[in-house]
């Protein structure tokens, strides 16, 4: 994912995690904080969310589903085309904001 074409992210950095499947995920976080708001696995995304969105978004959608990284503050995304690129945009901004200090 190219986060460099979406607008309203403040600074960030990127480190890789070893998958015990010897797969690796990116981890996104603010500059100057401790709290990622990006993980970019193979085939999903997950990123922190209000609960009570998440929960909507995880009725409306199948492709939508708890994340095993943020626990019940986020949402793993299956990019299936069920979101449009500007609504899976606006959750990582928002994803951005809930991980500043």
């Amino acid at each position: 994912m190219n986060l460099d074409q979406i607008s309203g992210l403040g600074p960030y950095t990127v480190t890789t995690e070893s998958l015990p499947d010897q797969k690796s995920r990116l981890v996104y976080k603010p500059k100057d904080s401790d709290r990622a708001f990006l993980v970019e696995n193979p085939h999903t995304i997950e990123f922190r969310t209000d609960q009570k969105l998440g929960k909507l978004l995880a009725e409306k959608y199948e492709s939508v589903m708890k994340s095993r990284y943020f626990g019940k503050n986020g949402l793993e995304l299956v990019p299936s085309g069920q979101l449009t690129q500007d609504e899976i945009e606006d959750l990582i901004r928002l994803s951005y904001n809930l991980s500043k200090k």
